[in-house]
């Protein structure tokens, strides 16, 4: 989709929490929303397992769109002629910041143990 088309559905959730922006876009009746949500979403599963961040203090710091690649065609009309188009396509950058989540203890490996010893 256009970049113009997806920054108005990005400009509707910048600076809310992740659940606000999930919420909102649920109910915004652009079809640019449908991926907007779901990048969204991919970024909050990312927070929470990949940067062990809690899940209920994650806001959304910063959403961009840019434009992306142009795929330029032809659509021919009458007398033979053709008008130029281009199918333009977006690139979202979404970063998510909250509260990460206490570390657990190491538990001590197995690994370590002597040869000789057995587990009882």
């Amino acid at each position: 989709m256009s970049p113009r088309k997806v920054g108005v559905v990005a400009a509707l959730v910048r600076g809310r929490t992740v659940a606000d922006a999930v919420t909102i876009l649920q109910h915004t009746p652009r079809r640019s929303a449908q991926p907007v949500r779901k990048l969204i979403e991919s970024a909050r599963a990312n927070a929470e397992n990949n940067n062990n961040m809690l899940p209920d203090t994650l806001v959304l710091s910063h959403i961009s769109v840019t434009p992306g690649t142009r795929i330029k065609r032809f659509r021919p009309v009458a007398r033979g002629m053709a008008h130029p188009y281009q199918l333009r396509s977006s690139h979202i950058f979404v970063e998510v910041t909250g509260e990460k989540r206490a570390q657990k203890p190491a538990k001590p490996s197995t690994a370590n143990k002597p040869a000789g010893e057995k587990k009882s």
